[in-house]
């Protein structure tokens, strides 16, 4: 049985700031910013980043799929929040499947995540490969105008396959268009015409003919062809160079989203195959220090896939943001007085992290053996007053089960890096209970009875020691009737 693509899935955050925003608040240093200042680009809130991306895009890849199935996670990113920890096993860790999986984190190149697909889809079995990237950029660069935040998911391996792999062609090429050193928290660029006719226009077209001919094709087999990139028509440039047709070009989302990095070019591949047919055939490109070419066949499997919300359901998943200094201040991008409250020690004791990652990281409770009760966090007794058994409970998985609001409050006494802190009581559907944090949510909307979701998101940062530590919060269902 061949090797393909099984499913896939995306994550884009909730907050969308408006470029204007961005354009009217430096066109006095930066004029040219103004061509820039169309639609909106897609920023994390404050408690996002790469790893919780990752998690909520693996979620709504793995949508109807037994997660233990899955053997292998790659993660792919250059802007993981640790250089020295397996962001991947936290990934797997808060999916529930590290004590079976083998975990890598890919990264140092924009082309990671085309060069980790090819790599899957050389074989072995069921691989999880996720994208994600929140990169850091200075303040009235374009590079601020056209990234944004997002992360995507691919299930690659033997069996039912969605899309199939028909040709692939690679090339390594240390060609700098950009770089960012272990010292610096912002990229350099260079000078964007060099790209294009240096970079682009010499390293691309040979790497997608030499992939058209392993597949036996010709440029105007191709049905969609994805070239994610900053720079501007540079997809249209690229079709032409190559023979594609103009039709194939798809769209690169600047508009909505971004230019959401490493997870650029399965990004655009799960809103593609949202819209494809069986028969299709789907080239993509990732570029950087050389170029990948994959070549996809779509099958008839993928309109038996279940539904779930991908590119699309994230992108309409949007609230305005058109504040840029809030933007600026949830990524540390200016210094603010963030008061007395915010001024406690928060040391993560590792050795307590491990003992109980199976409730922090996993979001497992317990079910008891001799009554049924659910119950979160486990403990030795039931809970249930009519049981109370000893030591009967075995792991109960709460991440994916809904819950409702029974009471909440909107504190604005107590620190929040967005205030007011919104938190409270949910129950969830068949028992068990918890006081959890709330996310992407607005004060004024929340009401008893509210149907909420768990999200895996920060819990808090220690500044001190450089630690992120990770817990579930719950985020509204549905998207709030006060969004845009």
């Amino acid at each position: 049985m061949t090797v393909g693509i099984l499913a896939y899935g995306a994550y884009i955050p909730r907050l969308r700031l408006q470029r204007q925003a961005i354009a009217a608040a430096n066109t006095w240093f930066n004029p040219a910013l103004r061509g820039l200042a169309k639609g909106e680009r897609a920023i994390c809130n404050w408690d996002e980043d790469t790893v919780t991306m990752a998690v909520e895009a693996a979620r709504d890849c793995l949508t109807g799929i037994d997660r233990k199935s899955v053997r292998g996670l790659q993660f792919a990113s250059t802007s993981f929040p640790f250089r020295d920890r397996l962001n991947a096993g936290i990934v797997a860790e808060a999916l529930d499947i590290a004590d079976h999986v083998a975990a890598l984190d890919v990264t140092a190149s924009q082309r990671a995540a085309t060069s980790a697909l090819l790599n899957a889809l050389i074989g072995g079995g069921p691989t999880l490969l996720v994208a994600s990237e929140k990169r850091r950029a200075k303040t009235a660069s374009p590079y601020e105008m056209t990234t944004g935040d997002g992360a995507a998911a691919l299930l690659v391996g033997e069996g039912p396959a969605i899309a199939r792999l028909v040709g692939s062609a690679s090339r390594t090429a240390d060609f700098v268009d950009h770089y960012r050193t272990d010292d610096q928290p912002f990229d350099y660029q260079w000078e964007e015409r060099w790209i294009r006719d240096e970079g682009y226009m010499k390293l691309v077209p040979p790497v997608i003919a030499e992939a058209l001919s392993r597949a036996g094709l010709q440029p105007g087999d191709i049905t969609h062809f994805i070239m994610p990139g900053t720079l501007p028509r540079i997809a249209g440039t690229i079709a032409k160079a190559a023979g594609l047709p103009e039709a194939s070009i798809r769209d690169n989302l600047q508009a909505q989203l971004g230019e959401t990095g490493v997870a650029h070019p399965l990004m655009l591949l799960g809103h593609t195959l949202e819209q494809a047919k069986a028969g299709d055939r789907i080239l993509v490109v990732g570029f950087g220090q050389g170029a990948d070419a994959i070549i996809l066949e779509v099958t008839p499997e993928l309109a038996k896939l279940p539904a779930r919300p991908g590119v699309k359901g994230h992108l309409a998943r949007r609230k305005e943001e058109a504040s840029y200094n809030r933007y600026l201040a949830i990524n540390d991008l200016v210094e603010i007085e963030r008061g007395m409250r915010s001024e406690v020690d928060k040391q993560t004791p590792l050795s307590s992290l491990w003992r109980n990652r199976a409730l922090l990281t996993s979001f497992l409770g317990g079910e008891c053996t001799k009554c049924g009760t659910l119950q979160i966090p486990k403990s030795n007794i039931c809970v249930n007053p009519n049981c109370n058994a000893m030591h009967s409970q075995v792991p109960h998985a709460f991440a994916d089960k809904a819950g409702r609001i029974n009471s909440f409050t909107a504190d604005r006494l107590t620190y929040s890096p967005s205030p007011p802190a919104c938190y409270g009581m949910v129950q969830f559907e068949g028992g068990g209970r918890m006081m959890l944090d709330f996310t992407d949510v607005d004060a004024d909307a929340l009401e008893v009875g509210q149907t909420m979701r768990m999200m895996f998101r920060i819990k808090d940062h220690d500044p001190q020691r450089g630690f992120t530590r990770y817990f579930w919060k719950a985020a509204p269902a549905t998207t709030s009737s006060k969004e845009s």
